[in-house]
């Protein structure tokens, strides 16, 4: 129970990690800002939708790892039963193996689900640091893309007073 308590900590810390790359490179202009109103809405409604997901996901782990638990303590109890019955003769013998036997495949069956959950979470986790690297790309792309409008903005700027000045002279 430790280990799924350390792992949602971790996972929570993840996620901090995750929004502070979104939210933390944002230039701090006037324009910048009222053209982020909407995608800040956006995002956070993503991260409303991503802790969600992140809850829902921990509770399903929870139930599966309660399911595991609970089997295995069942398999084990139906063991010692079974071990019980072979001793004595019953008649029921034959459904308490059948039981048994159903119980083993169910077990078998939630571990397949076990796995598959974990699977999933790593393809989950994958898919948000491919978003976070692409929208870290995209902050500095935004970035370069406005030192090169400011760039040229001062170049014609300068080129402008060049020309004031030379029609300045021929007056």
């Amino acid at each position: 129970m430790q280990g799924v308590v350390r792992e949602q900590q971790q996972q929570q810390q993840q996620r901090v990690k995750d929004s502070e790359l979104i939210y933390g490179e944002m230039p701090a202009n006037e324009e910048r800002e009222d053209q982020e109103e909407m995608p800040r809405s956006a995002l956070s409604a993503f991260r409303a939708k991503e802790e969600e997901i992140e809850r829902k996901k921990t509770e399903v782990r929870e139930k599966v790892f309660s399911q595991l638990g609970r089997v295995e303590k069942e398999s084990k109890r139906l063991a010692e039963i079974r071990a019980e019955l072979e001793t004595m003769t019953d008649p029921t013998r034959k459904e308490v193996g059948a039981i048994r036997k159903r119980i083993d495949t169910v077990n078998r069956e939630l571990k397949s689900h076990g796995q598959n959950c974990l699977k999933k979470e790593k393809e989950y986790k994958d898919a948000v640091d491919a978003f976070n690297e692409k929208n870290k790309e995209k902050g500095q792309l935004v970035n370069k893309l406005m030192e090169l409008v400011s760039e040229s903005e001062r170049l014609r700027m300068k080129k402008l007073e060049e020309l004031s000045k030379t029609i300045d002279s021929l007056h």
